[in-house]
């Protein structure tokens, strides 16, 4: 298990350029197995969770090559059908989150899907049941084997009939499958309470551009008219929206200048106005953004002077995957902010790391926490500490850029598949970070 030796207290200065977006990749790969014909992704990131799926991919018999450091060749022509039915293939999927996403392509295009309980990161039920009873409605049966912990999915004979669905919640992986699933259904299929993330429109342009028929995107209604086959087309991934939040809270924690390049700022939604809200300062310059240092920043109160509530929403509201780290960031403000994580419960538990460093946050239950901002008139107190999820891995390694003295983090794996080479680029900035093996 690697560590990340952390030297706290050292100011950024410099330029920093984001990743292409986990989440968006992820399905964009799977994308993939709709066609015969070859797809060229670009700005694919170089992390765990996508290295994992590609080579996946390559088992099941995708022919992949990779062209540059950060752009792929997929062509599924001879997609080894046995293979995806074996132990091996199962136990492959229990690990990686992402592969519930090839359960829409491979029903759609093969007839047939088995798939075992996604894993992922340790952050409360992930219900797949949206997923499931959405490609169902699609016409494939389903059948589940709890001794095995495996999902089999069995499109009807003449291949699955577009259909009218509402979903239970508005899942970006479930809307994605099921968006994926129906594309080559016959008749036309809606969509309602869809998820609109940049991540899913993205692959609904994708898969146009592939010969698919899906309008209403960027809107909860999507409707998808069912095409016979798909063709290859070439895709650029958007920059990764988490990570562009992670380095403007990194910047205010540690009272630094940078610049973060090419931001694709249309597609960044509410991000860096709930940062604005803490009360920290930021540029747009063309398709950067600028971040100045700032000895402080106070948090805003409601126009009626109510204490600031910071939640998640789907888009486009705030992404969940930034909450944790606007929680670190509001230890350092000036007020104090209520942070309501409604989307998933456990994913603030790691506040008790942050009470051990000197924070002062009152855990309300699993899903709040009340931060009590210092105003940078004490430092955190650099520790050790274990990195339960992606998300919380890197507001701990903000906390302890932050924070007076060495700090220690285990459990590192669990930042790597999220963040591309993070030390690295954090170094370049002026962090003091060392992996430890």
């Amino acid at each position: 298990m690697a560590s990340f030796v952390i030297e706290g207290g050292h100011r950024l200065s410099g330029e920093i350029r984001p990743m292409g977006a986990k989440n968006e990749v992820l399905e964009i790969l799977c994308a993939t197995l709709l066609t015969a014909g070859e797809v060229t992704v670009r700005n694919v990131p170089d992390i765990l969770d996508v290295n994992n799926l590609i080579q996946l991919m390559r088992d099941m018999g995708v022919k992949v090559s990779r062209c540059e450091t950060d752009t792929y060749t997929f062509q599924a022509d001879d997609v080894d059908l046995s293979y995806i039915q074996s132990e091996e293939f199962m136990q492959k999927c229990s690990s990686l989150r992402g592969s519930v996403m090839l359960l829409g392509p491979l029903v759609a295009r093969f007839g047939k899907a088995l798939i075992s309980k996604p894993g992922g990161d340790k952050i409360g039920r992930r219900r797949i049941d949206t997923h499931l009873l959405g490609i169902e409605k699609l016409g494939a049966s389903f059948t589940y084997n709890p001794e095995q912990g495996v999902f089999e999915l069995v499109a009807p004979e003449g291949g699955l009939v577009g259909a009218n669905m509402l979903l239970d919640e508005a899942s970006v992986t479930g809307t994605a499958n099921i968006v994926m699933a129906a594309v080559l259904a016959k008749g036309t299929t809606t969509i309602y309470n869809a998820a609109c993330e940049p991540y899913i429109q993205q692959l609904c342009k994708m898969l146009n551009r592939m010969g698919a028929r899906i309008s209403g995107i960027a809107s909860n209604l999507l409707t998808i008219e069912g095409v016979d086959t798909l063709d290859g087309c070439d895709h650029t991934v958007l920059p990764d929206m988490i990570e562009v939040g992670s380095f403007i809270g990194m910047a205010a924690m540690t009272q630094s200048e940078i610049t973060i390049k090419n931001v694709s700022y249309e597609n960044l939604g509410i991000i860096p106005e709930a940062f604005r809200r803490l009360g920290i300062r930021l540029e747009q310059r063309g398709d950067d953004i600028f971040v100045p240092a700032q000895e402080h920043y106070e948090i805003e109160s409601f126009i009626d002077g109510s204490i600031m509530t910071i939640a998640d929403a789907p888009w486009p509201g705030l992404t969940p995957d930034l909450l944790s780290v606007m929680l670190v960031v509001a230890t350092q403000a000036k007020g104090s902010v209520l942070i309501h994580q409604k989307m998933f419960e456990s994913r603030l538990f790691f506040v008790d790391k942050l009470i051990d460093m000197g924070a002062q946050i009152i855990l309300c239950d699993p899903h709040r926490a009340v931060v009590i901002g210092h105003d940078h008139n004490f430092k955190l107190r650099g520790g050790k500490m274990t990195s339960p999820d992606i998300r919380a891995g890197i507001a701990l390694l903000i906390a302890a850029l932050s924070a007076d003295g060495v700090s220690r983090i285990h459990n590192v794996e669990q930042i790597d598949r999220g963040y591309q080479d993070i030390e690295q680029r954090l170094n370049a900035l002026g962090a003091r970070i060392t992996r430890m093996n």
